[in-house]
């Protein structure tokens, strides 16, 4: 597989979108507005293995994301005073740790980037079809039980959160 220019300049534009929203996230006094932001993030990575011509998790990528800031922004309108951001709100507690932190992380990231001897690129990748069949028998294999799991345990928590939110309370009566 060679990597053309077209190819090049949307990975960068995708990844440079993909940072920007992430920053966004933190930057807004908004929970709606970081839910999209974050969605919007995401959806950039999605772009950028449909770019890499990964289409199966480019695309899994996106579905995955727009169901889930679905599902958060229902549960923020729910359970947020304010979920618009109309009101003074502050979205970043403890800014000096969190700062130290991920400056801490940026550098540990960028480190195991550049001081890890990766090996030689790959040549050639294999086909979309041929992909996507090898990431089923993955998903499908010893992963299986893992994914399952996680599974579960997200539709326990999400059963439980709506039965809290739904269950009778002392003004209403039982």
């Amino acid at each position: 597989m060679s990597v053309s220019i077209g190819q090049s300049l949307f990975l960068i534009f995708f990844g440079a979108a993909a940072v920007w929203f992430g920053v966004v996230v933190f930057r807004t006094h908004s929970m709606v507005r970081s839910a999209i932001a974050l969605l919007f993030s995401q959806t950039a990575v999605g772009a950028m293995f449909l770019v890499m011509q990964a289409e199966f998790l480019g695309v899994l990528q996106i579905m995955m994301m727009a169901s889930e800031m679905s599902v958060m922004a229902i549960f923020m309108v729910m359970f947020m005073m304010d979920p618009g951001g109309l009101g003074a709100m502050d979205m970043t507690h403890q800014k000096r740790l969190s700062l130290w932190a991920g400056g801490i992380g940026l550098t540990f990231a960028l480190a195991v980037i550049w001081l890890t001897g990766w090996g030689p690129a790959a040549q050639a990748a294999p086909a979309a079809a041929e992909q996507t069949a090898a990431l089923g028998r993955e998903l499908l294999g010893r992963s299986m039980f893992v994914f399952e799991s996680a599974g579960l345990t997200i539709l326990t928590a999400m059963v439980a959160a709506t039965m809290v939110a739904i269950a009778p309370t002392e003004e209403h009566g039982r």
